[in-house]
């Protein structure tokens, strides 16, 4: 068996999304996630231009091989760029082994460790009543964990609350190209504010909902320490990103000063990223996505890694993550011994035409399913319907304009 096609495929049904079709030369098809939000274009053209050229000819099953090329060959190594692009080839290469092997990808990995993969969902609101509301919209669809995010008292925009096409298109347009949407940042009021709204949830939803929150790299170590400790009453499942997590010894300041367990790795692409917070145990889960982290291969790898110490996994699973690396991602929960929660926004009607899927989401828990492979096929004439649309995340800038943190 040998590979005869690799394409790259661009649609936005609603979000930007980049995906690899690995084809071999007995017909058999696999797909890989490289969606990098807001710099979409610039995995394209590495996989198109620098990475499909070299699969043609390759035997499909050598996929460890394969992953040692793609990131030592290249010289210029890690980065979100190289690290998407090599984990569409790696998720593609494992779902066509699966398919060969006509099994579900997660028994290829071990087999079933769970009988399902616990979820947490995001509810959010510019003030109390509103996020009441969204915490309940959320419990009716099935939610059984759900992170917290809300507006902070003087600022218009904050994280995780105004409406995604806000965030999507930005409010200001220059020759027809958006332009990123502007948020902006007080740190002290947003310490002062938030262990009020842990509180006022706590009195409305009781003690036993799992309750999580993301301070999106936002504090410095000593400020994330303070909000640990004052969110401690309120027994969090977790405190995610509550400092910038290149900054890793900052972590040991964090971790001596709460009890709140915490939650980091998002942004890192390498198992060297997360070197000193696992082996000094200073943080309680993963966060690392399939998409951005190099693929299936040395994701497993950093799981095996985290476990030593008591670590579970935390993959992270927003809007921007498509269909294609949402499945692969939970058939690694439904395997790995270490699993902890799934992080999962759902998707557009429009996303799931395109992107028709075998996993399921049930009474706030994934399975991925038992279709061979991954279980997502791509529909190319809907894909088609849904062009690129030039889009940014936000940024943030304090009071007198100073970017900060996003």
């Amino acid at each position: 068996m040998k590979i005869v096609d690799a394409s790259v495929v661009v649609t936005s049904p609603g979000r930007n999304f980049v995906t690899l079709r690995i084809t071999t030369d007995d017909g058999v098809t696999g797909l890989g996630d490289a969606t990098l939000n807001g710099r979409e274009l610039a995995v394209v053209s590495y996989l198109r231009d620098h990475v499909a050229p070299l699969l043609i000819g390759l035997d499909p099953h050598k996929i460890e091989d394969t992953w040692q090329s793609l990131y030592r060959g290249a010289y210029w190594r890690r980065g979100p760029v190289t690290m998407a692009a090599i984990a569409a080839v790696d998720v593609a290469l494992w779902d066509i082994k699966a398919k060969v092997a006509n099994l579900p990808l997660y028994q290829l990995l071990g087999g079933a460790s769970r009988d399902r993969v616990r979820t947490y969902g995001h509810a959010n609101g510019r003030d109390l009543p509103e996020l009441f509301d969204s915490v309940r919209e959320r419990m009716a669809q099935g939610y059984q964990s759900i992170r917290i995010q809300t507006g902070v008292p003087g600022l218009k925009r904050v994280y995780g609350v105004h409406g995604e096409p806000e965030v999507l298109q930005g409010l200001e347009r220059a020759d027809g190209h958006p332009r990123p949407l502007v948020e902006d940042w007080d740190t002290g009021a947003y310490l002062r504010h938030t262990p009020s709204v842990f509180e006022a949830v706590r009195n409305e939803f009781g003690p036993d909902l799992p309750l999580l929150h993301d301070s999106h790299h936002r504090l410095s170590p000593i400020q994330a320490a303070r909000l640990g400790k004052d969110l401690e009453p309120y027994d969090l499942f977790w405190l995610e990103d509550c400092t910038p997590a290149e900054n890793q010894e900052g972590l040991r300041l964090v971790r001596s000063k709460t009890t709140t367990p915490l939650a980091i790795g998002e942004v890192f692409n390498t198992i060297h990223d997360f070197r000193t917070l696992v082996n000094e145990q200073l943080i309680d889960y993963v966060r690392a996505a399939v998409t951005h982290f190099g693929g299936v291969s040395p994701l497993k790898k950093l799981f095996d890694f985290a476990a030593q110490q008591q670590i579970k996994t935390a993959i992270h699973g927003p809007e921007d993550i498509s269909p294609v690396g949402m499945a692969a991602a939970i058939h690694m929960d439904l395997a790995v011994h270490n699993f902890g929660i799934q992080e999962y926004a759902g998707y557009t009607p429009a996303t799931e035409e395109v992107f028709r899927h075998a996993f399921t989401f049930t009474d706030g828990h994934l399975h991925p399913g038992e279709a061979p492979g991954i279980g997502v096929e791509l529909d190319d004439e809907l894909a088609a319907a849904h062009p690129y649309a030039p889009a940014y995340l936000p940024v943030n800038r304090l009071a007198d304009g100073t970017v900060h943190d996003w």
